[in-house]
């Protein structure tokens, strides 16, 4: 059976809650009236936007960077600190919503009013990215157009998981990946996170895979875990230059501060599980191995 099959069959768990009446469920049924939506996380978005639908959309969360037209939409907050009067104040006709957005009392609010509300599932590996695509288009009516995107994304990462599982294990990078650094303090990415899900579509080995979700880490931790690369979004908060981090106490006596190996790359496309995670796949790769 092909990837694109498989990661049909496995979207379908996911699609299948689907079918719950609008804004009490996961992703709903079709839209009424998706006239006037209001997309609130990234990938959500992108798939808006990579299913022609862009045209329906009066206002985006603040994670929504990509497209570049996507940013002429108002902003309504980040995904994770919404407010209820910032989203409906635009006076939405329904809300696609990814799958953790928050806080939980202002999602309350929201589902409440009379708006429709169409939450997407949320997920770290190329099943997930289906599930989302095949979601999205059934919400807007274009369910042929989203299987035939799920498709040829389903393709493209195989592609580029495939040429990233050239690496030999005994070659493959050991990473942490950290969120932030703050007044001399690790967040790093355990399991069941966007971060180490693309590291293991990269072939890379996240150092901190044995914990759940992100954490913070001591020093001895950081030590132990002995990372190769340290690897960081292009805008991880303060406290943390590239001279801040690889001075850090504890990185610096990992094989990765002391060769400096400390890689950026952009947050909304290599944590976004989106349609450009294909390219992210391909980008980290090249980065952490070469060619």
């Amino acid at each position: 059976m092909s990837f694109f099959m498989n990661a049909i069959r496995g979207a379908g768990v996911a699609l299948s809650l689907a079918l719950l009446p609008l804004g009490q469920g996961m992703a709903g049924e079709k839209i009424a009236d998706p006239s006037r939506i209001v997309s609130i996380g990234g990938a959500v978005t992108e798939i808006v936007y990579a299913l022609g639908k862009g045209d329906l959309l009066i206002a985006r969360d603040s994670t929504s960077l990509f497209p570049r037209e996507a940013m002429k939409l108002p902003d309504v907050g980040y995904m994770r600190q919404l407010s209820p009067e910032g989203v409906l104040s635009v006076n939405p006709s329904a809300i696609l919503m990814i799958e953790g957005s928050g806080p939980k009392p202002a999602i309350d609010v929201i589902r409440k009013s009379s708006i429709p509300v169409v939450t997407v599932p949320e997920g770290y590996d190329a099943e997930a990215i289906t599930a989302k695509i095949l979601a999205v288009g059934a919400a807007l009516g274009a369910d042929s157009e989203a299987a035939a995107l799920a498709k040829k994304i389903s393709v493209d990462i195989d592609a580029a998981v495939k040429a990233a599982d050239a690496v030999p294990a005994d070659k493959r990078k050991r990473v942490l990946f950290v969120l932030t650094l703050q007044g001399g303090k690790i967040m790093a990415a355990g399991d069941h996170t966007a971060a180490n899900g693309i590291l293991k579509l990269a072939g890379a080995v996240n150092v901190a895979g044995d914990f759940h979700g992100y954490k913070l880490i001591n020093d001895e931790a950081v030590i132990s875990a002995a990372p190769d690369v340290i690897l960081m979004m292009s805008r991880a908060g303060p406290g943390a230059s590239d001279e801040e981090v690889l001075s850090h106490p504890a990185i610096k006596l990992t094989p990765a501060g002391q060769s400096g190996s400390l890689l950026r790359l952009d947050g909304a496309s290599t944590l976004g599980f989106g349609p450009r995670t294909a390219d992210a796949i391909r980008t980290l790769s090249k980065a952490l191995y070469g060619g």
